[in-house]
């Protein structure tokens, strides 16, 4: 798996994955560490199955989708062919300006932040589509591609602070690691 390959999903489908699906990933890749919260774990599984599910065509593309959260690393991701392409394009890095300075400065990232921080950034720069979106699914979930990423991005923060699960890189962290690596 390409730390930057575009990952490719068409429109969101049934869901045909529950949480014990996501669990018995998160278990096989050890990315449970332990059960210590295990309720807190357990809403967070549920909330990824839910978010991840439907644009899984399949087992293995949830566990890639999973393997996103748990795995990042900003200079493997800018040593690729699709990031050097994402990035060259206009705006690009006005775009990962933006989106630094405004995960900096507020709280967690949730659906409603996230929508906020997107609209934001429209209203500053006149980019949209993946001259917008591409480069924020690069910092932040390693990878360009399409509206599964976004669900990433929503599931981090949950992530990084659920007892019970690997450690996981908060999207401030993200952002740190990537503009530290560009």
């Amino acid at each position: 798996m390409n730390a930057a390959t575009p990952i490719r999903s068409s429109e969101p489908r049934e869901n045909s994955f529950c949480a014990v699906d996501v669990e018995n990933i998160l278990r096989e890749r050890e990315w449970i560490v332990s059960s210590a919260g295990s309720e807190l774990s357990t809403a967070w599984i549920a909330r990824a199955a839910f978010l991840l599910g439907p644009h899984a065509a399949d087992r293995a593309a949830l566990a890639e989708l999973l393997g996103l959260i748990f795995q990042y690393d900003a200079p493997a991701i800018l040593k690729t062919q699709v990031s050097h392409a994402a990035l060259g394009r206009e705006g690009a890095r006005n775009v990962i300006r933006e989106l630094a300075l405004a995960v900096m400065e507020g709280p967690s990232i949730d659906s409603e932040r996230f929508k906020a921080i997107i609209t934001g950034i429209k209203s500053r720069l006149p980019y949209s589509g993946r001259e917008l979106f591409y480069p924020v699914r690069l910092a932040l979930a390693g990878r360009v591609g399409g509206g599964e990423l976004d669900r990433v991005i929503l599931l981090l923060d949950d992530a990084a602070a659920t007892s019970g699960l690997a450690p996981v890189k908060n999207v401030r962290q993200r952002m740190l690691e990537f503009c530290a690596a560009l």
